[in-house]
């Protein structure tokens, strides 16, 4: 764990612990949020969409597109998924951009809980097991050996190989983009506090997007490969 983070050890069950309290408090903060808004974005949905059911709705619209286009006959059964990631990681991202490290702590400081490889990896294990589910609920065994060849065999463990290489990748990505920005942001206000930073905040919120929609499209491709031997 980060030296960065504010780090809490306590013992459970015999066993020592150590947990990041700032990313635990930041994703829960982002999961709160968005459970709030979307309560209120369809408590009352209506034909004449409110704005912010228009921009749920518009969201969605989005990702049935994007999911018909790769798995045109039951792609849509994945968007609550795909969708679920894309929002909380562009909500957890844009935390990063508040001004939460003017709140003071013993050790560490509050910033986006994508900052921390744990929630990254997380995610990505939850991304992983999802999409080899639905391989195998499709192909069965099927999914890992088709046959016993040695070529069969031989290609298996190559697929083995990429499906963890793919977590691992996603992991890192989100990470390594969310951190980085977040250490150049803090070098700038240190050496500016005025001017110099807005530019790379900007930089960022566009980043924090994007990072997002990246994590979401991967998803889906990942999803898509793992089941296109049934959808065509």
């Amino acid at each position: 764990m980060s030296e960065g983070h504010w780090i809490v050890n306590t013992v459970i069950a015999g066993h020592p612990m150590a947990f990041n309290m700032d990313t635990l408090s930041t994703m829960w903060a982002a999961m709160a949020f968005l459970l709030i808004v979307s309560f209120i974005a369809t408590r009352k949905l209506t034909i004449v969409p409110t704005r912010l059911q228009l921009v749920f709705e518009s969201i969605l619209g989005a990702f049935w597109g994007l999911v018909d286009s790769l798995m045109p006959k039951e792609g849509r059964k994945h968007v609550p998924l795909i969708a679920s990631l894309f929002l909380f990681i562009i909500t957890a991202n844009l935390m990063g951009q508040l001004p939460l490290r003017m709140i003071e702590l013993k050790t560490g400081e509050i910033a986006s809980p994508t900052n921390d490889i744990n929630l990254t990896a997380a995610l990505a294990i939850i991304v992983l097991i999802y999409y080899v589910g639905a391989g195998f609920a499709k192909k069965k065994f099927r999914y890992f050996l088709h046959d016993f060849k040695p070529m069969s065999i031989f290609m298996a463990l190559l697929e083995i190989m990429d499906m963890i290489t793919r977590p691992l990748t996603l992991a890192l990505r989100l990470f390594g983009n969310i951190l980085a920005g977040e250490c150049l942001m803090t070098a700038l206000l240190g050496i500016c506090a005025y001017v110099l930073p807005l530019p790379v905040m900007f930089f960022e919120v566009l980043v924090a997007c994007v990072q997002a929609l990246v994590f979401a499209l991967l998803t889906t491709v990942y999803i898509s490969s793992a089941i296109e031997e049934s959808e065509h």
